[in-house]
């Protein structure tokens, strides 16, 4: 028997035994779900984190690059900031009638505009990532990036853009903060998990890259790349 047939299982027999409505349970239990976002720049790890710490939960994983071409809600290209351009609103309802659809009890959303996507009070955890500028730099140079883009994503990394909006839009308690720079996915994961089991408090606030780069000097290395 499967996790999922087992669940079923036990509601019936809680159903059973207290009277209460099997598909009343059902819709209850579906209710306490938990929404993960990671969102983060691009070039921080995202997906590798969000599959693995999929796995690890067993839960649904939803990649929005890949949900947004599936479902046809592209609806152009941004040739200056080399990006595709999506409205966010038909997303949101999109996702969210696909997530209805879901008969899972973990949902793990990968995407950097994540946060934007769910309702705020579905959402259980956003985890921001963050990386060193001059570790996401070598990422985005491997990847290919223009000049221009590579810019446009230190400099939204500098400047906490992905904190900030996760923070506006789900309020500082859903919010974790967790510095990948130089860590495996395994360790990255790792703390994540302790964080959902309750083992580890959320932190905000635990990188600085713009005071850290000012007070080196470097800043303009990365801002004018």
């Amino acid at each position: 028997m499967n996790l999922e047939k087992g669940r079923l299982c036990l509601l019936y027999i809680l159903s059973y035994f207290t009277g209460t409505s099997f598909l009343g349970l059902v819709n209850y239990d579906l209710k306490e779900r938990r929404i993960i976002i990671v969102t983060g720049t691009p070039g921080v790890g995202k997906s590798a984190v969000s599959r693995a710490l999929s796995k690890e939960l067993k839960a649904e994983y939803i990649d929005l690059t890949k949900f947004v071409e599936k479902h046809g809600l592209i609806e152009g290209y941004d040739e200056d900031r080399e990006t595709f351009i999506v409205d966010e609103e038909k997303v949101c309802i999109r996702l969210q009638e696909f997530i209805e659809g879901l008969n899972a009890q973990n949902i793990v959303i990968d995407g950097h505009y994540g946060v934007f996507t769910v309702s705020p009070e579905k959402v259980y955890r956003v985890f921001v990532l963050r990386r060193h500028p001059a570790e996401l730099r070598e990422v985005l140079l491997a990847r290919g990036y223009s000049d221009r883009k590579i810019a446009e994503n230190l400099a939204s990394e500098i400047l906490d853009v992905c904190l900030i909006d996760a923070i506006k839009r789900c309020g500082r308690d859903k919010v974790c903060e967790i510095d990948v720079t130089g860590k495996d996915v395994g360790c990255v994961v790792k703390k994540m998990v302790e964080n959902l089991s309750g083992r580890r408090p959320c932190e905000i606030g635990i990188v600085d890259w713009l005071g850290e780069l000012e007070r080196e000097g470097r800043l303009d290395e990365f801002l004018t790349f």
